[in-house]
């Protein structure tokens, strides 16, 4: 369990064991409404032709906009320990990436 601050007071967060081992993605797709921000994960396997979203988050705008701050303070401090982040100015969609099996 997890205790975070809040403007009341304290939330706790309890953290489920599957849900803490985490799920892969290497994709991600937002799309948006007027009332809603939703967040497809998806998992593209190389040499696969189809893909599968692995977890859908939705959000309101508000929350879309706090999360869009936190994550670009996170970056700011990771690479402020770490280093820059290297990424290609348009980075392909990954269809086949890594080595390809041979018989």
């Amino acid at each position: 369990m997890k205790e975070v601050q809040n403007k009341d007071g304290k939330l706790n967060i309890e953290l489920d064991e599957t849900i803490a081992e985490g799920t892969y993605s290497n994709l991600a797709i937002i799309n948006h409404s007027a009332s809603e921000f939703i967040v497809d994960f998806i998992n593209v396997m190389p040499g696969t032709p189809k893909a599968k979203v692995k977890s859908r988050i939705i959000l309101t705008p508000e929350h879309a906009k706090r999360l869009a701050k936190a994550l670009v303070e996170n970056v700011k401090r990771f690479e402020k320990a770490n280093g820059t982040i290297n990424e290609p100015e348009n980075p392909p969609i990954p269809m086949n990436f890594g080595p390809t099996g041979q018989a």
